[in-house]
């Protein structure tokens, strides 16, 4: 069980790297055709790139079929997988993208950061010249400009601060 939940969590981590390079070569590459709908904006709740979505789906469901009886190593890279498409829905889709609105802004430097990557990659409209291709992984420097936003906010937040000196008891 322990060896599981190990294989599990191995599946998640390199599921970023996966992810990163799925989406840079092969979705920013020869499969562009489905990918651009997620480039484009549009009124519609799906698009073509969903379909990429039900290709991990597929994938994670045959190593759950193929690991059950008994269950073997093939079930908990299944895990991993679909641990890392609930991640991917709930960032990308719910948070990032707001396709469902769950949630509402975040003074979470992470958060934050995550989402000017994602940001930077979609400014580009095109097949090339996109940059930061995770879901997960955040570049130092959008940690550094989130850093900055958050605390920024919190200091308008608290609006400023007047020091007043105040007199000592008795004169001293």
């Amino acid at each position: 069980m322990i060896a599981g939940i190990g294989i599990m969590l191995l599946t998640f981590i390199a599921m970023e790297g996966v992810a990163w390079l799925m989406h840079k070569y092969v979705l920013h590459g020869f499969m562009w055709f489905l990918h651009k709908s997620h480039h484009t904006s549009h009124k519609h709740k799906f698009e073509l790139n969903d379909l990429f979505f039900a290709y991990y789906g597929t994938l994670a469901m045959l190593f759950f079929v193929f690991g059950t009886d008994p269950i073997d190593y093939r079930f908990w890279i299944g895990a991993g997988i679909t641990m890392y498409g609930v991640a991917y829905f709930l960032i990308h889709d719910v948070f990032i993208h707001r396709r469902i609105r769950w949630f509402g802004k975040s003074s979470n430097i992470y958060l934050k950061a995550l989402n000017m990557a994602h940001k930077v990659h979609h400014r580009v409209n095109g097949k090339h010249g996109s940059e930061s291709f995770g879901m997960l992984w955040v570049a130092p420097q959008y940690f550094k400009k989130a850093k900055e936003i958050v605390h920024k906010q919190q200091e308008e937040k608290r609006g400023p601060v007047h020091h007043q000196r105040t007199r000592a008891p008795f004169g001293h």
